[in-house]
């Protein structure tokens, strides 16, 4: 079924979760992309919870990019099979780019990206967060919050430095595979900050909005020692 037109700002809910997800489409890049600060406003009176209420989720958040990265490090210790160890790190890869694209996301901080394609063939990348809500069982956990960001950013980070340690040190072999960890984490933080800042015309008017008031609050304490 065809996207909504263009220019159309509406809701939709999400067939797989009762949850609303707030959804615009980008005129210039075909991409649709979510608003995550109304939510916010609407959200800044409330007590953020601190607890944990998906430790399942927030489990294999970590488990699957933990483990690729400690069987990187060391199986040649405990395997000398290099297909064998390529073989479990792109697995383990693969079920963390499955669970955090699909799963963690949208359970420990509201937020999921995904592509369709429409009637006439076209690529559609998708940027959701979740409407706020006056239920307080859906605020997000501010702990789940810290793991899913740390997690998310940490680990891409580990493989960009081991691309370059297996570049400068000759293992070529190796290198392949740190791409491969490059890539799919990569591609995961891109989307969820894509899901966060929103659109890239949002990034601007954000950037702007804030210098302004730096610049204002700075301007007003020279005023106030003058």
């Amino acid at each position: 079924m065809a996207g909504p037109p263009r220019d159309h700002v509406c809701a939709l809910r999400v067939s797989d979760s009762p949850q609303v997800y707030d959804q615009r489409l980008d005129s210039n890049d075909d991409i649709e992309d979510v608003s995550l600060f109304d939510a916010e406003e609407e959200t800044t009176d409330r007590p953020k919870k601190s607890r944990i209420r998906h430790p399942v989720a927030s489990f294999f958040h970590l488990f699957f990019r933990v483990s690729a990265i400690v069987v990187y490090l060391l199986c040649e210790l405990f395997s000398s099979s290099f297909i064998a160890c390529m073989v479990t790190i792109i697995l383990l890869l693969s079920c963390d780019f499955w669970a955090v694209k699909n799963v963690t996301g949208r359970l420990m901080v509201g937020l999921r990206w995904w592509n369709h394609i429409d009637e006439d063939g076209k690529s559609h990348w998708v940027f959701e967060s979740r409407k706020a809500s006056s239920q307080e069982s859906k605020t997000v956990s501010e702990a789940e919050s810290r793991i899913f960001w740390l997690g998310l950013i940490a680990c891409p980070v580990l493989w960009v430095i081991f691309a370059f340690s297996a570049l400068f040190s000759f293992r070529m072999k190796w290198l392949a595979v740190v791409i491969m960890g490059v890539v799919l984490q990569g591609a995961n933080l891109y989307g969820y900050i894509r899901c966060k800042v929103g659109s890239r015309k949002n990034l601007t008017s954000i950037a702007t909005s804030y210098l302004g008031k730096q610049f204002l609050r700075q301007n007003t304490r020279d005023d106030q020692t003058s």
